[in-house]
C-alpha cells in the first residue's frame, strides 16, 4: 500500500518537472531500476532513496509517502 502512494507521488513529482525515470535517476545518483522498481511497486522503501527524492523535489517525507497532502517541508 505505501509503495502504491510514493509510486503516485513520484509520478506526479516526475511529470511536474518534466522528468523521465532515467533523467531522476541519474539527478539522484542512483540506478534506473530502482526508480522503475518504486513506479512498479516492487521495491521495498529504502529510507535512504526515499530522503534523497524528498529533497530533489523539495518536499517532506511525509508528502513523499502520503502520510500528508502538503508537499512543503
Amino acid at each position: 500500500m505505501i509503495l502504491c502512494l510514493i509510486s503516485a507521488n513520484d509520478k506526479l513529482l516526475k511529470k511536474l518537472h518534466n522528468l523521465k525515470a532515467e533523467e531522476l535517476a541519474k539527478k539522484i545518483g542512483v540506478k534506473r531500476r530502482i526508480i522503475f522498481m518504486y513506479e512498479k511497486d516492487d521495491s521495498k522503501s529504502n529510507y535512504e532513496v526515499l530522503i534523497v527524492l524528498a529533497d530533489y523535489f523539495k518536499v517532506s517525507l511525509d508528502y513523499l509517502v502520503s502520510r500528508s497532502d502538503k508537499p512543503e517541508k
